[in-house]
């Protein structure tokens, strides 16, 4: 007996010497991670971080061993950690991925939030995300995000808007740092003009969101974070040239003083080389395939220090650009010929945002943006000139009660100016003041509510009221459902968001006084973490209602030579289901892949009902990032497939599939960091070399009564290869 006993005493002593315990916070350098996953390599043991980012791992083995943490939105981290019989603290700091669960968004709200604890969904793209496909614009970033989709208005000059979720590009607001400064006149060619250089992050909301950013933001909202000089290198510099001859370079200059900081970065961009490839008329519709264009952009922050740690910061943006779509034989001499057909438009653009924090006990802030557009252009021997100016402010007052109550007001002033010299021969002012109030509750530790009432005093339109709900519910530590329920409308500026009534050989008829667009959106989302193999992952589930009334809608086909605008008597209906998953593996690789099932169509005051145009009936993204460590590299290959979508439809002898075949557009790209200043990045976008056919209806006779340029759904630049080189000091 007494030697069992003594066997059973030294058995514990051995558990003792050789297995420890051990525990600490899993953080990104500033908060804890939740829900991280610690594993010890070659055990079988490991354990999950709860939502504040602590762990214990128990019977660890003493001795030298290699600790491994993943977590989504991160890069998985490998560190040794020699245990011992005494505390054994391991406190791991994560580099952030391309998605991020905790990212800090300020979109859904008006205010700063962590996307976990905010009751509205905000999905990211984040800086990493960008640098994925070596781009000049935000265009070619935004199309891979799920539910986005790039449209192109315009085979011949180019100009493109971005819908979400099958609606059409003036449904969605765009700000800049929270401001509406890009709409209407603005949208047609400056979104081209954001160069990815600039963004700090971007932020997309899908539905309605009229209760707290007022007319446009039907479909959703995108909101573009600008970097501060606190996210700059000293110098920074990226430049990149691809096989068709497109050159662009980024440049950044970031000096850190006492008392202020201070951005100062440009973007010069240059396409000049005339390809012609995609069509049906000997390989070509001799019309180029991509606008020539030579684009200059300079931006400019300032970032006080102030005492009182209020925020006190400026920025400025200067925008120019030279486009040019057409023959190539047009020159500048043929500027507005009837002989030589081309489309050129130069563009003038001055943006100015501040913010200041009122030096307080309560938050209260005033935000403010100025723009200036000038578009002098011509569609062929068809002049379009116009100026527009927008001043914008929101007065803000974010009251925190206590840890369950928050409550936001504000104040919004918007006066817009619009002048058309040409076309339509339009001189507009429009003055919009809004008040709206938001109220968040936690009513327990799994469940919050947020509403919300807009009431905007529009001169035409009298009082227009955006109610808003949103719901936050926890059932289990690692799933999150929210239900979003709100209303949006939109005032119509027809000359500048519809690109067909400035372009092609049809007449523009606007048969009634147009009255403001509504909207109503139910969505329910469903967010998920998961592990499989000991690894986090993450799955989205989305399912979405909006019903529109008074849509105005163009009508191409009670006639074929004019375009019909008229508030639509029936009504507009955009549904469908989203999916979006994330995984992270032991193998340094992370997936993210989605869809989105889409059913747009209308019903007129007859009941007969029409499939939208340009709405793909699926859609899906998807992104895989190989890590190589030991060759400090990366590898990048993202896509989009794109099925079916309804098109315009032409009569003989020029009639074409009414129907979108299936198509891919797909990106791959190398990245090696040589040191901690020099990096470098190769690339082959459109892989498969995917180009639809031509675009244009009657290319031969540009000035006749048959020529239209709005037959584009698919990429119309075929495979190219990119190089690129970034410098950082």
């Amino acid at each position: 007996m007494k030697k069992y006993i003594l066997l059973l005493i030294e058995f514990f002593f051995v558990q003792i010497a050789y297995s420890q315990t051990i525990k600490g916070k899993i953080t990104n350098g500033f908060e804890g991670v939740p829900f991280a996953n610690i594993s010890v390599k070659g055990t079988g043991l490991g354990a999950a971080a709860n939502a504040d980012g602590f762990f214990i791992l128990t019977d660890v083995p003493t001795g030298k061993q290699e600790l491994v943490v993943s977590a989504i939105g991160y890069n998985k981290h490998k560190e040794s950690l020699t245990v011992n019989q005494f505390d054994n603290i391991f406190n791991p700091v994560l580099r952030e991925s391309s998605y991020k669960l905790d990212q800090v968004v300020v979109t859904g709200t008006m205010k700063e939030s962590f996307i976990q604890a905010s009751p509205v969904k905000v999905e990211v793209i984040t800086q990493k995300f960008l640098k994925k496909v070596a781009t000049a614009n935000l265009m070619e970033v935004i199309e891979n995000v799920n539910g986005v989709q790039k449209q192109v208005n315009c085979g011949v000059c180019g100009t493109n808007d971005i819908h979400i979720n099958g609606m059409e590009g003036p449904y969605t607001l765009l700000l800049i740092d929270g401001m509406p400064i890009m709409s209407s006149l603005s949208t047609v060619y400056g979104l081209n003009g954001i160069s990815t250089s600039l963004i700090k992050q971007i932020e997309v909301f899908k539905g309605p969101s009229s209760t707290l950013y007022g007319t446009e933001a039907v479909a959703g909202v995108i909101n573009i974070i600008t970097k501060k000089p606190a996210d700059v290198f000293l110098i920074e510099l990226d430049a990149f040239f691809n096989s068709d001859q497109e050159k662009n370079l980024d440049f950044a200059y970031a000096p850190k003083m006492k008392n202020v900081d201070m951005l100062f970065s440009g973007n010069l961009y240059s396409m000049t080389n005339f390809i012609d490839e995609v069509g049906d008329y000997n390989g070509g519709d001799s019309f180029a395939d991509v606008p020539l264009s030579d684009r200059l952009s300079l931006f400019n922050r300032w970032s006080v220090k102030r005492k009182s740690s209020k925020a006190l910061e400026i920025s400025a943006k200067y925008y120019n650009e030279d486009r040019y779509g057409g023959v190539e034989e047009w020159t500048e001499a043929f500027r507005g010929s009837d002989s030589v057909y081309g489309e050129s438009i130069y563009t003038d653009r001055v943006e100015l945002i501040g913010t200041y924090q009122f030096p307080l006990k309560e938050n209260i802030r005033l935000d403010a943006s100025y723009n200036y557009h000038h578009q002098d252009s011509y569609y062929g021997d068809t002049k379009y000139e116009a100026w527009q100016e927008v001043y914008f402010a929101n007065f803000l007052w974010d009251k925190k009660i206590d840890l369950n109550h928050d409550f936001l007001m504000g104040y919004t002033h918007r006066y817009q100016t619009y002048i058309d010299s040409t076309l339509a021969n339009v001189n507009e002012q429009k003055f919009i003041q809004g008040l709206f109030v938001q109220y968040e509750m936690n009513l327990r530790h799994n469940m919050s509510f947020l509403v919300g009432l807009r009431a905007d005093h529009h001169k035409d339109h009298g009082m227009i009221y955006s109610p808003r709900l949103n719901v936050k519910w926890r059932p289990e530590t690692y799933t999150m459902v929210r239900l979003n329920v709100g209303t949006g409308f939109r005032t119509v500026n027809l000359f500048t968001e519809d690109h067909a009534a400035l372009t092609g050989a049809r007449d523009v008829y606007i048969v009634e006084e147009l009255k403001p667009e509504e909207s109503y959106n139910l969505n329910l989302n469903v967010n998920h973490v998961f592990i499989l193999g000991g690894i986090s992952g993450a799955i989205d589930f989305d399912a979405f209602y909006t019903h529109f009334t008074n849509k105005i809608l163009p009508d191409y086909e009670t006639n074929e030579n004019q375009i019909i605008y008229a508030n639509l008597d029936g009504v507009s209906i955009s549904r469908g289901v989203a999916f979006n998953v994330q995984q992270n593996f032991e193998i340094p690789l992370s997936i993210t892949a989605g869809g989105t099932f889409l059913d747009v169509y209308s019903i007129d005051e007859n009941g007969v009902e029409e499939e939208e145009l340009f709405a793909p009936y699926f859609s899906g993204v998807f992104s895989l990032s190989y890590q190589l460590e030991k060759q400090d590299a990366s590898i990048d290959w993202t896509g989009k497939v794109s099925g079916p979508m309804n098109l315009p439809t032409y009569d003989e002898p020029f009639n074409r599939a009414e129907t979108s075949p299936w198509f891919t557009l797909q990106h791959l790209q190398l990245n090696k960091r040589f040191n901690s200043q020099l990096s470098s990045y190769f690339g082959i976008k459109n892989i498969f070399d995917y180009t639809q056919d031509s675009p244009l209806i009657d290319p031969e006779n540009p000035f006749g009564d048959n020529f239209d340029t709005a037959y584009a759904f698919g990429p119309m630049q075929g495979r190219r290869f990119v190089l690129g080189v970034s410098y950082k000091l």
